[in-house]
């Protein structure tokens, strides 16, 4: 990334000859640098900019809001949790809204829960997950329940749950190769990158959930608080609020807070909104 977080700030070349942070630099002289106007309103660099490249999936995820940062962010100061520690979910005080933009070739990413009958249908139309299909209800408040059910479920049972129906698909899929449009492309993909023997990631259930998104160059998504994402491969760019908070809900080797996660996530359905550009003139 290219930005003036504290935890990892880009390097300037100072005219002592050592490198500088910075959000030190800007700290110095803050008016100079950002403007009267932006100083005085954030105090420091309000944006950070990033560069993907994806070879793999990256973990499913939501971004907190911003009172939700700071009362999280004061919280786990007060309980004495170092600022740096991997098990720390709030690095800073910051919301993270981000727009990602793709570049060349295809961006594939997941964004937001599907239409509820969508979600219904896909339960249904699966042997192995007709007990999550008897209890859902197509609601808001139904997918609350069937996904906080999911991941807060015992480890044996989200294995006896996933573990036949990903069998029976890399079954399939070695008969007839799944296309990247297909979600189950993706779920064993990242099932092979990130499940263990006798272990089902139970992020995989989320690829089932999700839309499934192919970006054109040029073509962005916007991600506000509370919408449940992941990236899954390609090139992009970032542009975000200066935040590093992640509440990650698996596929990933990093830090998983599930009851942070399900905190947040926002349990609506509906259709992904491809934002495409247009000339300023």
């Amino acid at each position: 990334w290219m930005g003036a977080h504290p935890g990892n700030p880009s390097l300037v070349q100072a005219p002592t000859g050592n490198p500088l942070g910075l959000d030190s630099l800007i700290a110095q002289n803050p008016e100079d640098i950002l403007g009267r106007e932006t100083a005085t309103q954030f105090s420091g660099l309000p944006f950070l900019f990033k560069v993907l490249d994806a070879a793999k999936p990256l973990s499913i995820q939501v971004h907190p809001g911003l009172d939700q940062a700071r009362a999280g962010f004061a919280d786990e100061d007060a309980r004495g949790i170092p600022r740096q520690a991997p098990t720390r979910n709030y690095k800073d005080v910051n919301h993270k809204p981000e727009l990602v933009v793709a570049l060349g070739g295809d961006f594939w990413a997941l964004r937001g829960f599907r239409p509820f009958d969508q979600i219904s249908n896909l339960l249904g139309a699966h042997p192995e997950l007709r007990n999550l299909a008897a209890g859902f209800e197509p609601t808001p408040q139904g997918l609350k329940r069937l996904y906080e059910s999911f991941m807060t479920d015992r480890p044996e049972n989200v294995e006896a749950t996933l573990r036949p129906l990903i069998d029976r698909w890399r079954r399939e899929n070695e008969k007839t190769p799944f296309p990247k449009t297909d979600p189950r492309f993706w779920v064993l993909r990242a099932d092979r990158q990130f499940s263990a023997p006798g272990r089902t990631d139970r992020g995989l259930f989320s690829i089932v959930l999700l839309n499934l998104v192919k970006l054109n160059p040029g073509e962005a998504l916007y991600l506000p608080a509370g919408i449940l994402h992941a990236y899954l491969e390609g090139t992009a760019i970032e542009i975000m609020a200066n935040s590093d908070n992640v509440l990650r809900g698996g596929l990933t080797p990093k830090h998983v807070d599930v009851p942070e996660l399900l905190k947040t996530v926002i349990f609506e359905g509906a259709p992904p909104e491809v934002l495409t550009s247009s000339p300023v003139r």
